[in-house]
């Protein structure tokens, strides 16, 4: 390895914030953006800005309305810290929230002047389209190890960013990704002020924020706003069988045509007591927050598609995409299942939920005896049929009209985001490659030393796609174009026959 490659996975960062570029140096940095000056925190490493509004606070009849511009200032205002998360209830690792003036961004980068503007990252989170945010996530080991701007967003989550009424028209169930969008005009408006180069965008997320990527790749009005895509752990052709991504849940996909969301939202109204949508913009926080709308519609305006039929039609910007799942998806989602440890009739309950008459052939080929446990067979047959598989049609319908880049987070002994349950190992499940990018607030992790140069290998992979729209790089494993998908693993990476790994020629039958 490297000596910078070294350097970079042996360094111990803490959880933190933002920088770039400023009109000011010293310890408090100020930077003018378009609507008026901050102030941010200087180290002789990185500078960082917290906390800056890039649209009004979407309250009152702005809620659910398209983000507007926000109110310019004149005096210096502190952004020294992150803004408001936006409203949600309790999620996994997530402070609730009460507070629907939450758009705000936060921006780090290298303290090092460049000498040409440094590409620009800008992070959707995940949560399941209903909690998180921008600041839970410090990108400074990526801004430092990849010479790279880093910008982290809130967009509104849950009913605030997701709810639909025919009275809202074609801004139905949208308003999350317009916020994306918004934050994305932003950076091309300010990026240069922070040192950024904003015609070198890549826009990037996990979960969520992956599925969120893959509906901006489909939106007309987001072309232009980015120049690469990122997708973690959010194929475009993800979908699920009935009760296989969650208890109760019945089959179906992380979009929903307008109409249903739509139909889904005026049921809530009645329920709520309220007639119009200008009664519920009266009803307080918590009348709302955990009424369960929180699916993006296509057949709107910004998403005129579903992003798998974009992605089939050609519908989509033609920008290089970068795109993964991790090993072991679905014992995340099977951890949170109530019953551990699984009985195996509990296993072919979930199974003829799922499958119906096609259940014994499942059953036959995730054997409870093969794969550790009744839950550890249902988990693995999850990953293989919700996420392993769609990421390889996505892939598929990617290179066919723009240069695809395939990878999969392999690291079975990865820092899990939650402990196993009874009759479990966490192996590479959903989310456990963010550690590897980034610092998570309330989630401490140690790496390994294999970890931490798996670690800074995938910020350069990363980086440098990000500067180049190719990942490859000096010191690095060579990693080739889809339909090559690269595995990522301490000590091990190299490419690897995604189809095979998870049994998609099974699949395709079931």
């Amino acid at each position: 390895m490297s000596k910078r490659l070294l350097a970079l996975a042996l360094s111990v960062v803490t959880f933190g914030a933002l920088t770039t570029a400023v009109a000011e140096a010293g310890e408090s940095p100020v930077v003018r953006t378009d609507s008026g000056p901050v102030r941010g925190v200087s180290t002789s490493e990185y500078r960082s800005f917290q906390g800056i509004p890039f649209a009004a606070p979407p309250v009152g009849d702005l809620r659910w309305a398209p983000p507007a511009r926000p109110t310019p200032w004149t005096a210096v205002r502190d952004a020294s810290k992150p803004g408001p998360r936006c409203a949600q209830g309790p999620g996994l690792g997530s402070a609730p929230s009460d507070d629907e003036d939450c758009l705000y961004l936060n921006v780090i980068s290298p303290a090092k002047a460049a000498h040409k503007p440094r590409p620009v990252m800008v992070w959707v989170h995940g949560g399941g389209f209903t909690s998180g945010a921008g600041g839970d996530y410090d990108f400074k080991r990526m801004a430092l190890g990849g010479d790279v701007v880093v910008v982290t967003v809130n967009y509104r989550l849950g009913v605030f960013g997701f709810f639909g009424h025919p009275e809202l028209g074609r801004d139905s169930g949208v308003f999350g990704l317009q916020d994306q969008q918004a934050a994305l005009r932003w950076v091309q408006r300010n990026a240069r002020a922070f040192g950024g180069d904003p015609r070198n965008v890549t826009l990037f997320g996990e979960s969520a924020g992956g599925m969120s990527t893959c509906a901006q790749l489909a939106s007309p009005s987001a072309a232009g706003l980015f120049h690469r895509a990122i997708i973690q752990s959010g194929p475009c052709t993800l979908t699920w069988p009935d009760g296989g991504f969650a208890p109760g849940v019945p089959a179906g996909s992380p979009y929903l045509p307008r109409a249903t969301v739509e139909a889904m939202g005026a049921d809530a109204a009645k329920k709520l007591g309220c007639a119009d949508v200008a009664c519920l913009r009266r009803l307080p926080v918590k009348d709302l927050v955990n009424q369960p709308l929180a699916t993006p519609a296509f057949g709107t305006g910004l998403l005129p598609e579903h992003p798998a039929t974009a992605l089939k039609a050609g519908h989509f910007a033609r920008v290089p995409v970068l795109t993964g799942v991790t090993r072991d998806e679905a014992r995340l989602f099977v951890s949170l299942y109530p019953g551990h440890p699984f009985t195996e009739e509990h296993y072919r309950e979930l199974l003829r939920t799922a499958f119906g008459e096609k259940a014994p052939l499942v059953a036959a080929r995730y054997p409870s005896a093969k794969h550790g446990s009744p839950a550890m067979a249902f988990a693995d047959a999850m990953t293989d049929r919700i996420w392993g598989c769609p990421q390889v049609g996505t892939e598929r319908l990617l290179r066919e009209r723009t240069r695809t880049f395939g990878y999969e987070f392999a690291d079975r002994d990865a820092p899990p985001l939650l402990p196993a349950p009874p009759g479990m190992r966490m192996g590479a499940s959903h989310g456990s490659e963010l550690s590897y990018l980034s610092d998570i607030a309330g989630l401490p992790v140690k790496l390994t030393p294999a970890q931490q140069e798996l670690a800074a290998q995938m910020i350069q992979y990363w980086t440098r796609f990000a500067r180049t729209g190719d990942p490859n790089g000096e010191d690095l494993p060579k990693w080739r174009p889809s339909p090559r998908t690269q595995s990522l693993a301490p000590g091990a990476i190299g490419p690897v026959d995604l189809a095979a790994v998870h049994n998609c020629g099974f699949w395709a039958g079931i």
